[in-house]
């Protein structure tokens, strides 16, 4: 069982302006037991590879970036082994229908990872002007991450912005840091999954509040189930799978706590359900 969690729910005073935008950029083909422990193989999930645009009046935030204009390219230079048990479809990339929508990318402030995976970076390319940030921890696992950092690694042109978490415990969480002062885009440190991955929280005008939790679990019954990743999954892909065990606990304490927020894997369109689609 989770930690009980005691306190009240941090004060946010998002602007009026702030509203949130998902693009859908393409699925992944896999199943509730590639997802988590207990999960059935004939129950058949969509990975959803989405990204979130944040409007604010201080600066948009484009919370990671789903599948890039350059996809295919990025899939054929992935392993054999993941190639061979990966099956994709794509729809447009974020770049692709922000410019649809004749969005200006002057107002888009930074690029924050929840971590930087290939499948959560793969557009960062077709952003060449705009920050992306990240942690100083992640920073290093670009570095020498091998295969699963290889495609943000070797993306020409982009500028990392190092940030810290320089202000108090939230949520349980030991450290936060907002992004504009007024609570309305908290970002907390939650490594595991990576050294540097990071929950993001989101308030809105209207009430509601979202925690944006990247690969801490890749379908929400990993957070309200308590159920980590299958033993091979987590091998492979988690950094530090104690790690990732405690901030799962730290989520289900969230989710008992407050059942209005709203938890959001990113792979779990299931969560992305009620923001608009531009």
């Amino acid at each position: 069982m989770p930690p009980r969690l005691a306190g009240d729910l941090p004060a946010a005073f998002p602007p009026p302006e702030m509203s949130l935008i998902q693009l859908p950029t393409g699925v992944t083909h896999r199943s509730a037991a590639f997802a988590y422990r207990g999960g059935s193989f004939f129950d058949k999930r969509d990975f959803s590879m989405t990204a979130l645009l944040v409007k604010h009046p201080r600066g948009d935030l484009l919370i990671d970036t789903g599948f890039g204009r350059d996809i295919e390219a990025q899939i054929r230079a992935m392993p054999l082994f993941f190639r061979a048990v990966t099956s994709y479809r794509r729809t447009r990339a974020a770049s692709e229908q922000l410019d649809a929508m004749g969005y200006d990318r002057k107002g888009l402030r930074a690029i924050p990872l929840t971590h930087a995976h290939w499948d959560h970076a793969s557009g960062v390319s077709d952003f060449p002007e705009t920050p992306v940030w990240v942690t100083k921890e992640e920073i290093r696992f670009i570095k020498d991450g091998g295969w699963l950092t290889a495609l943000i690694r070797n993306s020409p042109g982009v500028r990392f912005v190092e940030y810290g978490f320089e202000g108090g415990v939230y949520l349980g969480f030991p450290g936060s840091h907002d992004v504009y002062g007024d609570g309305a885009i908290v970002i907390v440190p939650a490594p595991g999954h990576t050294p540097g991955s990071v929950v993001i929280f989101l308030a809105l005008p209207n009430g509601k509040r979202y925690a944006m939790i990247g690969d801490l679990a890749w379908q929400r019954e990993g957070v309200s189930y308590r159920a980590e990743r299958p033993w091979l999954q987590r091998t492979l892909g988690d950094w530090d799978p104690a790690l990732v065990r405690e901030s799962l606990l730290r989520m289900a304490a969230i989710e008992e706590r407050f059942p209005g927020i709203t938890i959001v894997p990113a792979h779990d369109a299931r969560g992305f359900e009620g923001i608009p689609i531009r």
